[in-house]
């Protein structure tokens, strides 16, 4: 705030209004950097006090219709701001007369006041000022500048009577109006602040909650055509397959030996516009080059020996529907060119034959190995990858989520029951072992898995050390050890083939053996080398068998097959 003189009472016209734009300029500066225009009115009106004489400011605003103020009575205003300090339970009335404040609140025009006294009685006098003279009142509205028509506060001072009054007048209205002016647009653009703010706290905390409820809210088990899972890595690719499918875009599946591509490529098919339309697969590593070009294209009667009759090729039966390429990246360099034709194109000629063939066929297609690698050694076509591989989806292996073994593990039991007739069930501790291991044959292992759990379990209920696991004869597991700190088998690593040596790891040492025993096939266990496995673990068949590399179920046919009694000692 500049240094300011007091203003001399007979201050001349031209003096007056080179004042009056001084304390302007220091009213617009003090809006400026306020955060709060209101608490920064009784600064303002010190500055009028200062400037131009204009003492005893107010600043009063209309109340919410019924409000009871601290004093207990109902006002129609209430005093926001006043250039002097104010008694806290002081009413309204005392600090600006209400017949002065309705005047302005229902008029919404400036009032000036020459003599208040005379025009209003005595009760229209401020009780400060009642014994100071004569006043002059200047009383300008605060209106709304989003309803100009809405007065909303008024802005009042007071100056001792001068010699010239009414020539005077004038540039205090000017003043107050101007400063009532500033207010006005402070406060609207605080409001517009503190608008923009809620609405931005509003949309974070609305954008923290939908945030929340995604990942803390279980989701439903997600099931489309016969996939089973709710972990958050298989509900990704449904999710990618749902927005892929309503487009003819060529889906390329990527993903570990195992996993189920068969099964997403039937989801692209029956989400999309196609599913009433044939669903045709091909394994394109099961197939010769010359097979797979009769099986794809079709032949004409007498094309080759063999060729008794006219057949129509997958193309040509998928038409209006999608056709599966499984294991694309098997099919040789040369087919590739023939292929990349109807891919392009979408057009062919039958083996033998030269009438052009078009079709309409959505193409899926789906491989383990590493394309990437082969195109950059030249064993797979550019130009075919990059038209087959629009939007390639990556399937989880198993073991990344864990969370579905369990749900997957019921789902085959339930069908290895009712197609047996059986009503077998998993225990705790069989549920428990399954989902702990890894499975590098994936979804197709864990099935196998349980169908031979299941076959070979004695009773309703399958025990954890009936699991091929638990009793060394899993070879998948063998082969997970062997490659321990390695990519496991089965196309785990895109392009990598493991060919592991397979042998059986040796058992840890028990603690109560001094010395090494070596394991013996079952089947050629005599009757003598039984029995002192027996006597050496005390007549315990668990202990028996780990000296002799057996499983208990095996000690025990062994001791029914010899008749030998067991002995409790």
């Amino acid at each position: 705030m500049a240094h300011v003189t007091e203003r001399p009472r007979t201050a001349s016209r031209p003096m007056l209004e080179r004042l009056a734009l001084d304390a302007i300029y220091e009213i617009a500066k003090s809006f400026a950097a306020a955060p709060d225009p209101v608490e920064q009115v009784p600064e303002i009106l010190n500055v009028l006090s200062s400037f131009l004489d204009l003492r005893h400011g107010v600043l009063a605003f209309l109340a919410e219709p019924g409000a009871r103020r601290s004093t207990g009575s109902v006002n129609p205003y209430f005093i926001a701001a006043t250039a002097f300090t104010r008694q806290p339970h002081e009413p309204a009335a005392d600090v600006l007369p209400q017949k002065v404040a309705r005047i302005v609140f229902r008029s919404g025009v400036p009032l000036v006041s020459f003599d208040l006294e005379q025009e209003f009685g005595p009760e229209a006098v401020p009780v400060r000022l009642r014994d100071q003279g004569g006043q002059t009142m200047i009383a300008v509205p605060l209106r709304d500048p989003e309803q100009s028509h809405f007065v909303f506060g008024v802005l009042t001072a007071f100056r001792s009577h001068e010699q010239d009054l009414a020539g005077k007048s004038d540039i205090d209205v000017r003043v107050l109006t101007m400063c009532a002016s500033l207010l006005e647009q402070s406060l609207r653009f605080r409001r517009r602040i503190a608008r923009d703010r809620d609405r931005a706290l509003t949309d974070a905390r609305r954008l923290l909650q939908s945030v929340t409820e995604k990942y803390e809210a279980k989701p439903e088990p997600v099931k489309i055509s016969g996939i089973v899972g709710d972990s958050p890595e298989i509900a990704d690719v449904i999710a990618q397959v749902r927005r892929v499918a309503g487009t003819k875009t060529p889906v390329l599946l990527r993903g570990e030996s195992g996993t189920g591509k068969e099964l997403f490529a039937r989801a692209v098919h029956t989400e999309s516009a196609r599913a009433e339309g044939p669903f045709v697969r091909v394994n394109c590593a099961a197939l010769s080059e010359t097979l797979l070009e009769s099986e794809l294209f079709g032949h004409e009667k007498g094309s080759f020996t063999g060729a008794n009759a006219l057949k129509k090729g997958r193309f040509e039966l998928a038409d209006g529907g999608t056709l599966f390429l499984d294991e694309i990246g098997e099919i040789s360099p040369t087919f590739q060119t023939k292929l990349l034709r109807v891919l392009q194109e979408g057009e062919f000629e039958r083996v033998g034959g030269t009438k052009t063939i078009k079709v309409d066929v959505r193409i899926v297609a789906a491989t383990n190995r590493d394309l990437e690698d082969a195109v950059a050694k030249g064993d797979f076509r550019a130009d075919l990858y990059f038209r087959i591989c629009v939007v390639p989806i990556v399937l989880p292996p198993l073991r990344s989520r864990a969370g579905d073994i369990k749900p997957l593990a019921q789902v085959f039991l339930d069908r290895f029951n009712s197609s047996n007739g059986t009503q077998v069930t998993f225990a705790d501790d069989a549920f428990d072992t399954i989902c702990r291991c890894k499975f590098p044959g994936n979804v197709r292992e864990l099935e196998n898995c349980v169908n031979r759990a299941a076959s070979l379990s004695d009773g309703k209920v399958v025990l954890a050390d009936e699991l091929a696991c638990n009793q060394g004869s899993c070879l998948s597991a063998e082969l997970w050890r062997l490659q321990e700190g390695s990519a496991p088998i089965g196309g785990l690593a895109a392009g990598q083939v493991i060919t592991p040596s397979v042998r059986r790891v040796p058992p840890p040492t028990d603690p109560d053996t001094s010395e090494t025993v070596v394991r013996r096939k079952s089947s050629n266990t005599t009757r003598d080398e039984l029995i002192a496995a027996m006597e050496e673990a005390g007549w315990v068949q668990a202990k028996a068998a780990r000296l002799l590399g057996m499983t208990p179920r095996q000690i025990a046919y062994a001791l029914q097959k010899h008749d030998i009694e067991l002995r409790k000692i």
